[in-house]
C-alpha cells in the first residue's frame, strides 16, 4: 500500500535513536502519522518542522499500518516566524487544535487548505482574523458550524451583537439584552467577508469559537480542553488589547 499527497507537518516525536513518528495533515487522507527513518537527525530534522509544507509519499504493508513517510520539503514556514512571537503562536496553536480535535485518517480538504491560507497569512498583519475565521470553520466541517445570518428569536438581519451559547446562533441586541451576561460576544469583523478584527474583537472572537469547540468536540475527547498551545495563544492576545 502507498500514495503520495501535499502535506502540513503537524508535530513530530522521537522515536527510538534516530527516528521519529511525524503526524500530518494530508489533503487526501486528513490527520496521518507514520515512520520517518532518520527523522531525528540533524539532516531530516530541520525538515520536519511543525508547519512545513512537504510532498510527502507513505507506504505501509497494509493501510492500517503506521508505515513510513518519506517527506520533501516544499515551503518552511516555522523557519520564517522565528523572531515573530505572536504569530509563532497562532501555528503552535492551529497545528495542535487540528492535531486533537481532527479523527486520524477522515479526509478534510476543506480544512487542509484553510490551514494553508493560514499558513501563508502568518507573514503579513490580519493572521489573527484568518485564525479566528480557521477555527469557524472548523467547528462547520466538524458539523458544529454557527449561525450568524439572522436573530433567533426575531428573524431581523441587523445589530447582531450576541451568539446563544445553547444554539450557535446570532442575537440582535434587542431581543439578547435581558440574557446579555449569559450571551457570547459576535465580532462584527464575523459578519462581514475580508473583514479584520480589532484586538478586542479577535479576543472576543476566540472566546466564540473556543467554548463551541471545548462544548462539541474536545469536550468528547480524552482531553476536555482544548489545546494548551491554543490557551497560550489566547492569553498573550489578551495583552494586545
Amino acid at each position: 500500500m502507498e500514495w503520495s499527497d501535499q502535506a502540513i507537518v503537524l508535530s513530530a516525536r522521537k522515536h527510538g535513536e534516530t527516528s521519529a513518528i511525524v503526524t500530518l495533515m494530508t489533503n487526501t487522507y486528513g490527520v496521518h502519522a507514520g515512520l520517518v527513518r532518520g527523522g531525528a537527525g540533524k539532516r531530516k530534522r530541520g525538515d520536519l518542522q511543525p508547519g512545513n509544507r512537504v510532498e510527502a509519499h507513505w507506504r505501509g504493508r497494509l493501510a492500517e499500518h503506521l508505515g513510513s513517510y518519506v517527506c520533501e520539503v516544499h515551503e518552511a514556514h516555522a523557519a520564517l516566524l522565528m523572531d515573530e512571537p505572536d504569530a509563532l503562536a497562532c501555528l503552535s496553536a492551529a497545528l495542535a487544535t487540528c492535531e486533537s480535535a481532527l479523527p486520524e485518517r477522515e479526509p478534510h480538504p476543506s480544512i487542509f487548505a484553510g490551514l494553508g491560507i493560514l499558513l501563508a497569512s502568518l507573514e503579513g498583519e490580519d493572521w489573527p482574523s484568518v485564525y479566528v475565521k480557521w477555527e469557524l470553520g472548523l467547528l462547520g466541517e466538524l458539523g458544529f458550524g454557527l449561525d450568524f445570518s439572522c436573530c433567533a428569536s426575531t428573524g431581523v438581519t441587523e445589530n447582531l451583537i450576541y451568539v446563544s451559547p445553547k444554539s450557535g446562533r446570532a442575537v440582535s441586541a434587542e431581543a439578547g439584552k435581558i440574557y446579555k451576561n449569559k450571551m457570547l460576544k459576535l465580532p462584527p469583523f464575523l459578519l462581514r467577508e475580508g473583514v479584520s478584527g480589532e484586538p478586542g474583537e479577535i479576543v472576543d472572537g476566540l472566546v466564540l469559537t473556543g467554548y463551541f469547540l471545548e462544548r462539541h468536540v474536545f469536550g468528547h475527547l480524552r482531553s476536555k480542553s482544548l489545546p494548551a498551545a491554543r490557551h497560550r495563544l489566547l492569553e498573550r492576545l489578551r495583552r494586545n488589547i
